[in-house]
């Protein structure tokens, strides 16, 4: 779990410093929408760890079943929530939500370089 909650905590960080850069620069609303852009990857993330968690590891087979089950969890999730995003909040700063969205997303590779 060391590695997971090393890259969350990456990620939550540049969440925080993309959404101070977007609000110094075009205010409020574009903080918020850095803030939503790092918060979908970021329960995309604790859905991917859950779903992966729950899978038994019998074999290395059931092991790789469960990981193509959690991304696909995880995919499910960040399309759902950019959807739910995008068709209800009107005042969105794309650009903002965007720039969060992809560094976590980028981010999401610091677990593999973690040492447990």
């Amino acid at each position: 779990m060391r590695p997971f909650r090393v890259a969350l905590g990456w990620q939550a960080a540049a969440t925080l410093v993309i959404a101070a850069i977007a609000g110094a620069m075009a205010g409020g609303q574009a903080a918020l929408s850095a803030v939503l852009g790092g918060v979908v990857t970021l329960t995309a993330g604790v859905v991917y760890a859950f779903v992966a968690w729950l899978t038994p590891q019998r074999d290395p087979g059931t092991t790789v079943v469960g990981l193509f089950r959690a991304e696909a969890a995880k995919i499910v999730i960040i399309v759902a929530q950019l959807w739910l995003l995008l068709s209800i909040y009107r005042d969105v700063v794309l650009p903002a939500l965007l720039a969060a969205f992809i560094v976590t997303v980028l981010l999401s590779g610091v677990a593999l370089l973690v040492r447990t």
